[in-house]
């Protein structure tokens, strides 16, 4: 009978996996794990044969719980939705047997469990597809000479900046929290000499660690395009108690007389002088 432990962060998949593995014969699950936490805990306490580990969890990830249960006679067989060079590479390094991608079926499953627990190792096709792709590139991720001292982590964080992701669909692609995130970038970016993430861009692209790069050179770094110059919005409209404009010259015109002022009266004529006249 194969002593299984299911790890996986998604509650759906991890329950409907742990029935799946029931269904199996000469197989017996002895606990579910949410997380790599949980499951260097339950590999200490029940001793299973095999872990059915998935790589992308939080707290601790798939493969920094490998890393711990190695040495311990737990066999880690991986089981993800990835299967790209650098979570190959870094599964199998951290003491992987197995890896399987979730799209396998119970009986790939099954034989993944009889050839690790006979000691042989078990990879689908995907797996060993990339498996050569990476040792024949020649990849840093594939010698496991990171540059600079760069973790494995801080370069999976600096080769997602390079596609364009913020730290919070950088959180999301990894399955930890945002502040975690923004620790991997503080320490990274001293490491490699960059200011701010277009250097660190730059540095990626010709370091190796990104993917996908425009023209195909990794000798160069990626072209910064020129920054798009506002449009002119035109004059500022004065208010009246800013304007500056000089005021209009005062116009000649005939004084006038103050309302105050009234012009005299007429002299008034005597008897004798109305009667001269």
């Amino acid at each position: 009978m194969i002593r299984v432990v299911a790890a996986d962060d998604q509650r759906i998949v991890r329950e409907g996996l742990a029935l799946l593995l029931g269904l199996l014969p000469g197989v017996e699950v002895v606990g579910t794990a949410s997380d790599g936490e949980e499951a260097v805990a339950m590999a200490t306490e029940l001793r299973p044969d095999v872990i059915l580990m998935d790589l992308r969890m939080p707290r601790v990830d798939g493969v920094e719980a490998t890393r711990r249960l190695r040495g311990t006679g737990v066999k880690v067989v991986v089981l993800t939705t990835y299967a790209d060079d650098r979570s190959v590479l870094e599964a199998l390094r951290a003491g992987a047997v197995g890896y399987l991608t979730k799209d396998a079926g119970a009986a790939e499953i099954r034989d993944a469990l009889d050839l690790v627990t006979r000691g042989e190792v078990s990879l689908d096709p995907a797996a060993q597809r990339h498996l050569v792709q990476a040792v024949t590139a020649g990849s840093p991720s594939a010698t496991g000479a990171l540059p600079d001292g760069l973790t494995a982590r801080e370069a999976e964080v600096l080769a997602l900046i390079a596609e364009g992701l913020t730290n919070t669909e950088i959180a999301a692609r990894l399955v930890v929290s945002e502040a975690t995130v923004k620790s991997h970038i503080n320490h990274l970016l001293p490491k490699i000499g960059a200011r701010d993430r277009a250097q660190a861009v730059s540095y990626a692209y010709r370091a190796g660690l990104a993917q996908n790069h425009p023209d195909g050179n990794l000798s160069r770094p990626v072209p910064r395009l020129p920054r798009p110059v506002p449009a002119y919005p035109g004059p500022f409209p004065l208010t009246p108690a800013r304007s500056r404009l000089p005021r209009p010259l005062p116009t000649s015109r005939t004084p006038r007389t103050p309302q105050h002022q009234h012009a005299p009266p007429p002299p008034r004529l005597s008897t004798r002088q109305r009667g001269s006249s």
